[in-house]
């Protein structure tokens, strides 16, 4: 027997959901809707598949795989005994449960945990673990109902498999992605980070272009399963002008050659150029105007908040003289850094969680 999902989570950070939801329906993912922490979508385990192969701005992958109403523990372990673990769940596999539980008459997350851990135990013959690798059961016990879903994902899918080197205050993989999407880039036309750190909108920038599936190198949970499908070979990449170059600077030697070595590893060297130098050294790249894309530092986390404005003011003074014609977005946590460029952001986005700060981005049109 096979039991397909009754719907697929793709988790985003708060404040990007819209975005995602966007890349879902362009990835021709059926009924996508937004929801708080996410987009929700339609479809089997092929679709859990591709979701995590293919979707640049997801998260994670969660497949909602059936549940019950349930409205106290005795009840919770008989229903829990019949569910048809043995269709999506191997004996061999250990699983670990994360129980939640809202709104309900059974409102001890422990205790359910436990009674959901012997069913499965018992019935199946699965190992129940808490710490150390397994699969991921999430259990939802909310107004009484409880719903069962699966983490295909394991490791989170911002961890592409191809960097190593990762510089200070990173941006996930997954934000830049989806807050490249926000600026308008759609893998046509060259990008520039003037600091790059580890690379990271770079090496996003550049497999969007490619058309390079952003989980190709790893492996994912979903392949530990007891379903009928196998991880799905990434597809070639589509013909693109390799004329598009994209372009990180950063005054940390370092920086520089992580970034310089996660793009080899990620086999994105022919099309990528890092540089070690200041602000104030940033040149136009020959061609057509395309997209300047910046996570600064802002104070959170890296240096001195107060020190901070000049080097914005030459940033946006850098931009406006040199890179007429030119997008630029622009992500930080204080909109007074941003009011420093003297940039004309034409908008800025809605708050993101970045760690425990609020980041938003802030972006232009053409710059004059």
């Amino acid at each position: 027997m096979t039991l397909e999902p009754t719907e697929i989570f793709l988790a985003a950070q708060p404040g990007l959901e819209a975005p995602l939801a966007d890349e879902a329906r362009e990835a021709g993912f059926a009924r996508v809707a937004a929801v708080p922490g996410g987009v929700t979508v339609a479809g089997g385990w092929d679709e859990v598949a591709r979701a995590n192969l293919a979707l640049r701005g997801a998260g994670r992958v969660l497949a909602r795989i059936g549940g019950f109403p349930v409205f106290h523990l005795a009840q919770l372990d008989k229903r829990a005994r019949k569910f048809g673990w043995s269709a999506v769940l191997r004996p061999d596999v250990p699983v670990k449960i994360e129980t939640t539980c809202l709104r309900s008459k059974v409102y001890h997350a422990g205790a359910a945990t436990q009674r959901i851990a012997r069913a499965i135990t018992e019935e199946l013959g699965a190992e129940v673990v808490s710490e150390g690798p397994a699969l991921r059961l999430m259990v939802r016990i909310e107004d009484n109902f409880c719903t069962f879903s699966i983490d295909t994902s394991g490791e989170p899918l911002h961890r592409r498999g191809h960097k190593a080197f990762v510089g200070k205050a990173p941006l996930r993989e997954t934000m830049a992605a989806l807050f490249l999407r926000q600026c308008g880039y759609r893998g046509d036309e060259p990008v520039v980070d003037p600091m790059c750190g580890s690379g990271t909108i770079v090496l996003e920038a550049a497999e969007m272009a490619l058309g390079l599936p952003p989980g190709r190198g790893r492996r994912f949970a979903y392949q530990d399963l007891a379903v009928p499908v196998a991880a799905p070979a990434a597809p070639a990449p589509a013909p693109r002008d390799i004329a598009l170059r994209f372009t990180g600077a950063d005054r940390d030697s370092g920086a520089i050659q992580g970034a310089g070595a996660n793009a080899a590893r990620a086999g994105l060297e022919e099309v990528t150029t890092f540089l070690r130098q200041p602000v104030s050294e940033l040149a136009r790249p020959e061609g057509p105007p395309g997209l300047v894309m910046v996570n600064p530092p802002y104070g959170g986390r890296i240096g001195n908040k107060r020190q901070l404005f000049g080097l914005y003011n030459a940033l946006g003074a850098v931009l406006l003289e040199r890179f007429s014609g030119w997008r630029v977005g622009i992500v930080t946590s204080e909109a007074g850094l941003a009011r420093a460029t003297a940039l004309p952001f034409a908008e800025t986005g809605p708050p993101v969680a970045h760690g425990p700060l609020k980041i938003r981005l802030h972006r232009t049109d053409p710059l004059p």
